[in-house]
């Protein structure tokens, strides 16, 4: 007899509680020991040496882990990043008791907390208006069709420059499985894009967005950085605002989300490809710094959309690892938008293939974003791709689609 041993992945208490039920456990023990099945590992960067000293004693006297810069015992450093390994009850009893100590304590064991509950909890949403909506709930991921209505994207440049070509493609991606048209009139292709002003944007965008207002059913997003863009479209009756700049680059931007209740997707950028440390630390931290520009300026906190921006000021090496580890962007507590389709690293991926050879590793990158956390997936071929969504959903619950 072998026993059959397996390794299990116990993500949160649920999936805990469901394989202890499953063993036949009394239900009393099912509820001490879902906790204590479900192990996190939380890293936070920059603690004081003084509070992640006392952080460390505190979870190793819960019977936890935390790693530690070499200098941070005797001081020797001002500040060390901090991995935390403890099981969800470990977690519990210690955070409780930061609660109570000095040195900023209670602020870190906050944070620790607000990214655990964060991770645990699917971030729903429900978007309504007059007669559309957009809903993001766990086994049904958001498909985004991408219209350009530019004359360079590095994909469909050109193609729908003339409105009727744009309403039709509008219309095609409807009845393929898109659920929101992603409208953008400025190429931010990271190689060689041509900036263009407000007005010569809003001359190319605002006619083909009053159009396919009128003629779809879906809510319409804008992909614009400027404020005053994204102000016009807004008034036309454009439901939301997805600004490759994450609210950082115009700060006019957040506010005119605020004043017409938008959701807004905010993306990670820089310029260059050049990190001081981890990618997706710094991706993480400028995300949190899009969150709180959009709170300062009224958009509640459940209209705001993530974006990792994958082929924006990253090499392909970055892109790789930033969708490896999407999940990631889990503690931020919002929904995740996924934009990979057909660019450059996948190309390089598959031996320099070029855009329209891309669609079956744009396949794998949305199946993996997905698994990894992605709730929205922004792409150009709506009809192989909400199909992946379709199917990668179904595995992810375990379920079929109509079941």
């Amino acid at each position: 007899m072998n026993f059959n041993p397996r390794l299990l992945r116990l993500e949160s208490e649920d999936s805990a509680r469901t394989e202890l039920a499953g063993l036949g456990c009394d239900p009393v023990g099912v509820n001490i020991m879902s906790a204590k099945a479900v192990f996190k590992i939380v890293r936070l960067d920059k603690v004081p040496a003084k509070a992640a000293n006392l952080l460390k004693q505190t979870f190793l006297a819960k019977g936890g882990e935390v790693a530690l810069a070499r200098g941070t015992a005797d001081l020797s450093v001002a500040e060390s990043d901090v991995l935390i390994c403890a099981t969800l009850k470990q977690y519990r009893l210690a955070l409780a008791q930061l609660k109570l100590q000095p040195w900023g304590l209670p602020k870190v064991a906050a944070a620790v907390e607000r990214a655990l509950a964060a991770e645990e909890a699917f971030p729903a949403r429900r978007y309504e208006w007059p007669g559309r909506e957009l809903v993001i709930r766990p086994g049904r991921t958001v498909v985004m069709g991408i219209l350009n209505v530019t004359p360079d994207s590095f994909s469909d440049g050109g193609r729908y420059n003339r409105i009727d070509a744009a309403l039709r493609h509008a219309e095609a991606m409807a009845a393929d499985g898109a659920d929101v048209i992603d409208i953008g009139a400025e190429s931010t292709r990271p190689y060689g894009a041509t900036e263009v002003d407000a007005e010569e944007e809003m001359e190319r965008l605002l006619p083909v967005v009053e159009r396919v207002l009128a003629a779809s059913p879906l809510p319409v997003s804008v992909d614009t950085y400027k404020a005053s863009v994204a102000e016009a479209a807004l008034r036309l009756g454009a439901h939301i605002v997805n600004d490759v700049w994450g609210l950082q680059r115009d700060a006019a931007m957040a506010k005119v989300c605020a004043r017409y209740g938008a959701p807004v997707v905010v993306m990670h950028n820089q310029a260059g490809t050049q990190y001081e440390g981890d990618v997706m630390a710094a991706v993480c931290d400028f995300l949190r710094r899009s969150v709180v520009l959009a709170a300062e300026a009224g958009v509640a906190a459940e209209k705001v959309i993530v974006d990792p921006g994958i082929g924006f000021g990253k090499t392909p090496i970055h892109n790789l690892q930033v969708l490896n580890r999407l999940d990631e962007l889990k503690a931020l507590g919002c929904p995740v938008l996924l934009g990979t389709s057909r660019k450059r690293f996948i190309g390089e991926a598959l031996g320099g293939l070029p855009p329209g050879d891309r669609v079956a590793g744009t396949a794998a990158t949305v199946a993996c974003g997905i698994m990894r956390g992605a709730q929205i997936v922004r792409v150009h071929d709506v009809r192989e791709m909400a199909r992946v969504a379709r199917v990668t959903d179904a595995i992810m619950e375990e379920m079929m689609p109509n079941g």
